[in-house]
């Protein structure tokens, strides 16, 4: 029996807008999204903001019902029988909110395990087990509004489990986290996974959705628009060499220049502190491109120059650039996994 199985999913908000004349609009969030996860799989699914991430994840853990379309926890329908998911599913979101901060960490967990219906006489040991397991042994007795960032991601994780469930959902786990603490949660996913926990992960950092996931699914604009191992999706912009570039003052003309280049699949600029870095996908090799490339950005401060391997995120960028650029229309799972050649 599979995990979860998610069968064109579809969810639509409508609203209505005006006063003497309400006008009713639509909106698709999520537009036919279909996949599945097995027992014990560690599943990414990646995607912009607004993409339909975090509303897929809310109609699979019933917190929304579809618009149309199925989806089940473990053969029980989320619309039909949504006490049985619930039993069988926890929810971890970054962020603030979901933790008492005038209360310790123990207290919440204690509070947390009443409301999931852990006996009494189990908690104990299952709140002990937990802290263990997320490395706030030591610290369970101080307030939580004296935790910083990660201690509070690690506590969310740890009230996630507390109710031992089949399928854990973490939505942007490592959000504003610093980069040890990071390292500690991917740490704390892995061995969930290993464990034999079935584990749904969104996040915005690829490294750490190339380092935990076996499968990988992208959604842009509601669709799944990719769907493979973090390998097979990197087989797309194979091919392709990246030439990265520091520089001050990259305009949306210039790099328009540079899209416009023979050789160049796909360009964008990132803001990193007070610099910005340009990232250049090329069909052939990098080196033929760097002068036509410093040639369109013509006017900018240009800092270090450097050609790499393509990444996930590389590959990411390029799958989000395609589908907002081409068809409109669903990659069914088997022709996401394809390689681009």
């Amino acid at each position: 029996m599979l995990a979860i199985e998610a069968d064109a999913l579809r969810r639509t908000y409508t609203s209505r807008t005006g006063w003497l004349k309400p006008r009713r609009t639509e909106t698709e969030a999520v537009r036919g999204v279909t996949f599945e996860v097995a027992p014990g799989e560690l599943f990414g699914l990646l995607g912009p903001n607004g993409a339909g991430k975090t509303t897929t994840i809310k109609m699979l853990n019933t917190l929304l019902l579809p618009t149309s379309g199925t989806a089940r926890v473990f053969g029980h329908d989320v619309a039909r029988d949504p006490v049985a998911v619930r039993r069988r599913i926890g929810y971890v979101f970054g962020g603030d909110r979901g933790l008492y901060d005038r209360l310790s960490a123990l207290d919440n967990l204690r509070y947390f395990a009443e409301l999931y219906g852990v006996e009494a006489r189990d908690q104990k040991r299952r709140i002990a087990e937990l802290l263990d397991l997320v490395g706030l042994v030591g610290r369970e007795k101080e307030s939580v509004e004296g935790y910083s960032r990660g201690m509070r991601q690690r506590l969310h994780i740890a009230r996630g489990l507390l109710h031992r469930p089949d399928v854990l959902f973490l939505d942007e786990p490592s959000i504003g986290v610093d980069p040890v603490a990071a390292r500690d949660l991917r740490r704390t996913v892995a061995d969930l996974s290993a464990a034999g926990t079935t584990v749904l992960l969104t996040t915005h950092y690829m490294a750490e959705a190339d380092e935990l996931c076996g499968r990988i699914a992208v959604i842009a604009g509601g669709r799944i628009c990719a769907l493979g191992t973090p390998e097979s999706l990197k087989s797309r912009v194979r091919g392709r060499d990246v030439l990265e570039i520091e520089a001050y003052g990259v305009d949306e003309e210039r790099l328009d220049r540079v899209r416009r280049l023979p050789g160049v699949r796909g360009a964008s600029v990132e803001d990193r502190g007070t610099l910005q870095v340009v990232t250049v996908q090329t069909g052939r090799s990098s080196a033929e491109l760097h002068g036509p490339v410093l040639t369109a950005l013509d006017g900018v401060r240009i800092g270090r120059v450097t050609s790499r391997e393509p990444s996930l995120e590389d590959a990411y960028i390029a799958i989000v650039e395609e589908a907002a650029g081409g068809p409109d229309r669903s990659a069914t799972p088997a022709e996401a996994e394809e390689p681009a050649v």
